[in-house]
C-alpha cells in the first residue's frame, strides 16, 4: 500500500498500542508520528509507547520521545 499513490485516499486509523501488538479502532491507512507528525503506513509501523499511546515513524523519534518524557539523555 502506498499511502502516497494520487489514486489512493489515505485517511488516518485510530489505534489501540499493546505490547507487541496493536488493534485497529477505527480503519484507516496510516498514523502520524507524535514526534514529526509525518504519516505511517500501518504496514511500516514498528515503534510506538503503549504507556502514551503514541507511534514513531523511526527508532530516533522514539528515542527523542523518551528523552522529552525525562526517561533518557540526549
Amino acid at each position: 500500500m502506498n499511502i502516497f499513490d494520487k489514486s489512493f485516499n489515505p485517511s488516518e486509523a485510530q489505534i489501540r498500542y499493546l505490547d507487541g501488538d496493536y488493534v485497529v479502532v477505527r480503519p484507516g491507512s496510516f498514523v502520524r508520528c507524535a514526534i514529526t507528525g509525518t504519516p505511517i503506513p500501518l504496514d511500516e509501523l514498528l515503534y510506538w509507547n503503549v504507556d502514551r499511546q503514541e507511534a514513531y515513524v523511526d527508532a530516533k523519534a522514539a528515542h527523542e520521545a523518551f528523552v522529552r518524557h525525562g526517561l533518557g539523555r540526549v
